[in-house]
């Protein structure tokens, strides 16, 4: 490191400096850092070939070209949730996005880097201190004689550094992409949070509709029961037969106890995703069957600028791209100028005196020479880390692209198995009416009865577990799509305070 200095000194009228040839190394030293200095490569982007179209869209989609991800270019899609038409899921969504200990953290993180963005900013600025001191020297090159001197001094200083080569603004900006990076998680965050509480609840839901189904089958079941006893009292049936019923009727007993645990682990899961205790959580009732929404798909290109995720990768790239420029612009010379003005004097006494004023001003020029490798191993680091935030957004893109394949595949079967299944409800359910109709009138065995009310049971409970599966599909399509970035509401920050 070499230091080149020039001052120009006041102390009650007398000056000292240096001579003013000195500017004449300082701006050789300038021009020659100016002819080293190499603007950083932009970043390519992921390296992904954008698809006409969604291979299990459909009918094919115009293709869209690749644009950089960021939460400004985002549009306003609205509370999608709402789509689905019930206030109970509106209403928790709400109290998640304000209470969601997730989200809470997302929110302090990005709060943190913004505040490490506004230090960035600082140090382009002017620094000013105060200082106050008291030296004793000796030596004719300071004090002008042999003899020890004692010298008092208190006053202002301040300090700025040129950023001749845009190593302060690289900086700068590399801690904005890290907050625009924080936003976009927040966003994800928030996305991902909203997501589980509605495939949660829908889960709920039809936990509770199969609850429904199983209490239903089981007063079939009992009312079975007690025609059957009646008719071995009578001598018309043996106890074989009432033992099957009796199994039929223990069993769906068992399948109740099981939706109940699950709709309780349901429950406790939407209590801690709204950031509530699960012990006092009480959902209300459902008002009705929740829609199905149907979700566009949109084009290719668009899911890369919705996506929050993929928007906070490519904010990553950026600004390892510019810490990358940092760490090269390290062996490029740093100029500082400071000035200081005050009061000097040997006697303490006479220190705030007019005659003891003093003033100075200089400028620093420091230059790398020999640092034994560490700037050049920052280097590398820098363009190492760079290498992994670039494998991270081609992954980011590649799921983005991969959860719209898996949920547009989803809920195009599961339409199909819908109506598949609606056909077998219906049969099932007819064949019941027969089986019962002829079981009491003694024309069909009760082994029949009983198959045909299984086969009912488990064909209504497929269908309620396949109308679930699409509404997990359909949030996950939401998801997978960048959900939607409107106006959100504030986040609680629990024990913090501006």
């Amino acid at each position: 490191m070499t230091d080149l200095l020039l001052t120009k000194n006041s102390t009650d009228g007398a000056l000292a400096g240096r001579k003013r040839s000195l500017l004449a190394p300082l701006a050789a030293a300038l021009v020659l850092a100016g002819c080293m200095t190499q603007p950083v490569a932009p970043a390519p982007h992921a390296g992904v070939p954008v698809p006409a179209s969604f291979t299990a869209g459909g009918d094919a989609l115009p293709t869209a070209p690749w644009t950089v991800a960021a939460p400004a270019e985002a549009q306003p899609r609205g509370e999608w949730w709402l789509g689905f038409q019930d206030p109970v899921l509106a209403d928790l969504v709400q109290r998640a996005g304000t209470a969601n200990t997730s989200i809470q953290q997302a929110a302090a993180r990005l709060a943190e880097a913004r505040t490490l963005l506004r230090s960035a900013d600082a140090a382009r600025s002017v620094q000013v201190g105060a200082s106050a001191g008291v030296t004793r020297q000796a030596g004719a090159a300071t004090t002008g004689s042999a003899a020890p001197a004692t010298l008092g001094t208190a006053g202002l200083n301040a300090s700025y550094e040129l950023d001749l080569f845009g190593r302060l603004s690289q900086t700068s900006d590399a801690a904005r992409l890290d907050a625009d990076a924080r936003e976009a998680l927040l966003q994800s965050t928030r996305l991902m949070v909203q997501a589980d509480v509605a495939q949660t609840y829908l889960q709920l839901r039809a936990v509770q509709a199969e609850q429904v189904l199983v209490q239903e089958s089981l007063a079939a079941y009992q009312d079975t029961l007690r025609l059957t006893q009646r008719r071995l009292q009578a001598g018309d049936v043996a106890e074989l037969d009432v033992a099957r019923v009796q199994t039929e009727v223990a069993a769906t007993e068992s399948d109740a106890l099981a939706l109940q645990r699950q709709q309780a682990l349901l429950t406790n899961a939407l209590a801690v995703l709204a950031g509530e205790v699960a012990s006092g959580f009480v959902l209300p009732p459902a008002t009705g069957d929740a829609a199905l929404p149907v979700i566009p798909p949109g084009v290719p290109g668009t899911v890369l600028a919705r996506r929050p995720d993929v928007s906070a990768a490519q904010a990553a790239v950026l600004a390892a791209q510019a810490r990358v420029g940092v760490a090269q612009k390290a062996w490029f010379p740093a100029v500082t100028l400071t000035g200081n003005a005050g009061h000097a004097s040997p006697e303490l006494g006479d220190l705030f005196k007019w005659s003891a004023r003093a003033w100075g001003v200089s400028a620093l020029l420091s230059l790398p020479i020999f640092d034994g490798g560490q700037r050049d191993a920052q280097i590398e680091g820098a363009k190492a880390r760079l290498e992994a935030a670039l494998a991270d957004h081609r992954g980011q893109v590649l799921n983005a692209f991969r959860d719209v394949e898996d949920q547009l595949t989803s809920l195009r079967l599961l339409s199909g198995q819908a109506e598949a299944q609606g056909r077998a409800v219906t049969a099932a359910r007819r064949a019941t009416q027969l089986s019962d109709a002829r079981y009491r009138n003694g024309l069909v065995s009760q082994l029949e009865l009983l198959d045909a009310r299984r086969s009912e049971l488990r064909n209504r409970r497929q269908e309620l577990q396949v109308r679930t599966a699409q509404y997990v599909a359909t949030v996950g399509l939401i998801r997978a799509l960048g959900g939607g970035w409107g106006d959100q509401p504030a986040v609680k920050m629990a024990a913090v305070s501006q």
